[in-house]
């Protein structure tokens, strides 16, 4: 399965973040709780050097609540850096953002010092724009379901001492970790024409078995999980009606259903990526 989706307009916001850099004093880096991993840029961390970054884990009401607090615990362990498990739409908790910002960087934002000027950034389709409209209290942003919906930079006076500057969605040029460009075409993340609808639901399904098989049976009414991802995904398609002439299963349909109610959260609260499978392999790394 080959991913590759890198829009034209994503390589003029490097330039541009690259050349406004000077002039942040914090970052906030949108993830999706889900994957924390495979929503992150890893260009934005080189990028950020030593700037202080709140990592905002959005959806985090979709997301494994364990696993989301393993999460935060993992990030406040790094230096100059703040996990913060939110829901974009939640006005209550979005409004600890201010505060975290200017906890972090003491000498700006408050009555009489200068603005704290704040750069948030992340990946397509991981809430900023919702988040930056929750944080105005008004649309500032463009929302949508779909990847790519910001184009363009643009600067945000939240008049409470905050000027947010809203950057373009980025992800690498090429999604060479087929596994991470997988979970982030399940999340929605990714264009849908570029990946293999049905490849991708087979690899989530899979994980999904192993991981939360009681959310499958109950979602899905089904007495037992079927060994092989394929016979699996055909048996959901058969009780949800995707079927084609002759009773045989839609697959494509199938498929589109379970990253749908994926996304959703339909089957349940999902975590796509845990921290102890990244911090093993960090490790294995580091002996070789």
């Amino acid at each position: 399965m080959i991913i590759d989706w890198y829009p034209g307009h994503m390589k003029k916001a490097r330039a541009q973040i690259v050349e406004m850099l000077p002039t942040i004093d914090l970052f906030i880096e949108v993830l999706d709780a889900r994957l924390p991993v495979s929503s992150a840029n890893p260009l934005l961390e080189r990028l950020r050097k030593d700037k202080p970054c709140i990592k905002v884990l959005n959806k985090s009401d979709l997301a494994d609540p364990t696993i989301t607090k393993a999460w935060e615990a993992h990030f406040d362990r790094q230096q100059g850096v703040k996990a913060l498990p939110l829901e974009a739409t939640d006005r209550r908790n979005v409004g600890l953002l201010p505060k975290l910002c200017r906890k972090l960087v003491p000498n700006r934002g408050n009555k009489g010092q200068r603005p704290l000027r704040v750069m948030i950034v992340g990946i397509p389709n991981v809430g900023k724009s919702t988040l930056i409209n929750t944080l105005a209290g008004k649309k500032m942003a463009r929302v949508g379901d779909k990847p790519a919906i910001t184009t363009c930079p643009q600067q945000i006076d939240l008049r409470n001492g905050l000027l947010l500057s809203d950057t373009p969605g980025l992800l690498w040029p090429v999604l060479d970790d087929l596994a991470g460009a997988c979970r982030l075409a399940a999340s929605g993340a990714i264009g849908e024409n570029a990946y293999d609808t049905t490849a991708v639901a087979l690899e989530t399904v899979s994980y999904l078995c192993g991981k939360y098989p009681a959310l499958l049976l109950k979602r899905y009414k089904l007495a037992e999980l079927p060994e092989a991802a394929t016979a699996l995904l055909e048996e959901i398609g058969r009780r949800r009606g995707c079927l084609i002439s002759g009773g045989e299963v839609d697959l494509h349909r199938a498929a589109e259903l379970l990253l749908r109610e994926l996304r959703s959260g339909k089957i349940g609260r999902i975590s796509l990526e845990r921290p102890s499978d990244f911090e093993a392999a960090s490790e294995e790394a580091g002996e070789e």
